[in-house]
């Protein structure tokens, strides 16, 4: 099974991202032009990680964005709960690590659930997500979830596909998704299908006034939002009570 339905099932989740690991980077890289390398240098812009920092990147996939976090001497965690990404990510981090080198600061990879997190309470002094609340079968509850890992005065910082703020160009938008991206990824990748999966959920996830809403029923503030090539994504930042 390659394709997750969007009632969100754990086990078929997980299932669809190991059957995808091996070119998942590739196939982002192609499909967004480029632009998730500017999307993800947005994001660790926003988590402004400090040397000796604690940042857990939830969904972390193989790691890509997760390095960035560690340049500035901070520490991050790598989690998902597909083992294959994981797995995918920590053989490219070893054959790629060399003393001193950029980008090859402390990042651990760890299995682990976004609704059940294996980390004790206020741990992180800050928490990000890039292109996986949608996939989580209950967003509401792993915002909380988030929160209680995350240490008073935190950070957390969320990147999700978005919606474009022009009816015809995101008309034009949802026709992309539900034909053009399944049909490219099946040339990239032998899991293409489930890439139906991802263009139907991008399609189903509510705008970024209704996200910064829930984020601010989790218990976060501070709540703001930055939108990015035209609202095709949007960076939602806020901090934990203190």
């Amino acid at each position: 099974m390659t394709k997750a339905s969007l009632d969100k099932r754990p086990s078929e989740v997980a299932a669809m991202f190991d059957a995808v690991a091996a070119r998942y980077d590739l196939v982002n890289d192609v499909l967004s032009l480029g632009q998730d390398r500017w999307w993800r240098r947005v994001v660790a812009a926003t988590v402004a990680a400090r040397p000796g920092e604690r940042v857990l990147d939830l969904a972390a996939g193989t790691g890509t964005s997760s390095r960035a976090f560690t340049t500035a001497g901070s520490y991050c965690i790598a989690c998902d709960f597909s083992l294959g990404m994981l797995q995918v990510g920590a053989r490219r981090a070893a054959s790629a690590r060399r003393p001193g080198g950029p980008g090859t600061g402390p990042v651990r990879f760890v299995a682990g659930d976004a609704l059940a997190l294996p980390f004790r309470d206020r741990a992180f002094d800050a928490v990000t997500i890039s292109f996986g609340l949608r996939n989580v079968a209950d967003p509401d509850a792993a915002l909380a979830e988030m929160l209680r890992v995350t240490r008073p005065g935190g950070r957390l910082v969320v990147c999700e596909f978005g919606h474009l703020r022009a009816a015809r160009l995101d008309a034009w938008y949802g026709r992309y998704l539900a034909a053009a991206l399944p049909a490219v990824a099946r040339r990239l990748s032998p899991s293409g299908d489930a890439y139906e999966y991802l263009a139907e959920s991008i399609r189903e996830w509510p705008r970024a006034p209704e996200l910064a809403t829930r984020m601010g029923a989790a218990g976060w503030s501070a709540i703001r939002w930055r939108n990015l090539t035209l609202g095709v994504v949007t960076v939602h930042a806020a901090l934990r009570p203190g």
